[in-house]
């Protein structure tokens, strides 16, 4: 029983979520006693050698411009065809919008069983049983897979990565990729910015800061934390904020290992995009709202007195 398990990029650099994924991978491959084997798709500068420190002993290259942006039609057909001619039984993903795109897909094509969500290795003392997270992260879920291949797609930031000695064997895969239906003509990048699923550390706002010219000290602590920004869906609606900083469930959907939330009330709705948190911290005025209930740590207080000066100590403590 091998494992291939899915290396995504952007412009050419192995996005974080990957490499948790080839160590969660490496893990199961010993677990099976075979070994785990990589799939990269496009043209990377990234030394893809590197990711033998993670546990994969051969990364498989599909070296074509044409998959640089995610198609994922193309992708399905190259990655089913890849699987095809690897022979491997196990397929893995990171559970990131191009892992939504791709994965169940690509079990449809090989007529796979597939979880979507993975919080755990999978227990094969007796099958090959896999826990997920169900109702927004409220419960868990063990479910069997009996096909003969398996897909399975991990949720970000629910394995611990990690990185040892090794070095991986790379080779070209060749597989005709075809033409793509989807022509991209432009891409508009947001500059300088930590992306919000792959941040650390994310600060977000919700209406208690009252308008956005009060954002200044949002913006203030989430610089001493080297953190990423983000706010509520009111806040986006009401154009204080970009909507691409809207997390939640109709927005993005994070799983930082810290998460402050300032001046959101914490409806459900918000709780099911950000409860895979390791950390959650609440600072709100009003003792009642809900978001307190699925805190880790929570302040009752003003947020424009106890910011500041959250901020400050953080500063001191830096030593600046």
């Amino acid at each position: 029983m091998s494992v291939l398990i899915f290396v995504d990029q952007s412009e050419g650099h192995i996005k974080k979520a990957s490499y948790e994924v080839a160590t969660y991978g490496a893990k199961l491959a010993a677990q099976l006693g075979t070994t785990a084997e990589a799939l990269v798709l496009g043209t990377i500068t990234d030394n893809l050698a590197d990711l033998g420190k993670y546990g994969i002993k051969k990364v498989h290259q599909v070296a074509n411009e044409t998959l640089n942006h995610l198609d994922a039609q193309l992708f399905t057909n190259v990655i089913a065809e890849a699987v095809k001619q690897l022979g491997a039984t196990v397929v893995i993903f990171s559970h990131t919008q191009t892992g939504k795109a791709i994965s169940s897909n690509v079990a449809a094509r090989l007529q796979a069983g597939i979880v979507t969500g993975a919080s755990a290795l999978p227990d094969t003392s007796n099958g090959f049983v896999v826990k997920k997270t169900v109702f927004s992260g409220k419960a868990f879920a063990n479910i069997a897979i009996h096909s003969p291949i398996k897909v399975i797609s991990l949720n970000p930031n629910s394995f611990h990565t990690l990185a040892g000695e090794g070095v991986a064997e790379v080779s070209s895969l060749a597989i005709a990729v075809g033409n793509p239906k989807v022509k991209v003509n432009s891409v508009d990048k947001i500059i300088g910015e930590v992306p919000l699923t792959e941040a650390d550390i994310v600060v977000s706002g919700g209406r208690g800061l009252k308008g956005p010219e009060n954002w200044g000290i949002l913006l203030d602590l989430a610089k001493e934390l080297h953190a990423a920004t983000a706010c509520s869906r009111p806040v986006a609606d009401a154009n204080w904020r970009p909507h691409h900083e809207h997390v939640g469930q109709t927005g993005v959907q994070i799983a930082p290992n810290l998460y402050i939330a300032l001046g959101i009330s914490g409806a459900i709705q918000h709780l099911a995009g950000v409860n895979r948190s390791k950390v959650i911290v609440v600072i709100n005025k009003d003792p009642e709202a809900p978001f307190f209930k699925a805190a880790d740590y929570g302040i009752v207080g003003d947020l424009f007195e106890v910011v500041p000066k959250l901020t400050e100590e953080i500063r001191k403590m830096r030593g600046e």
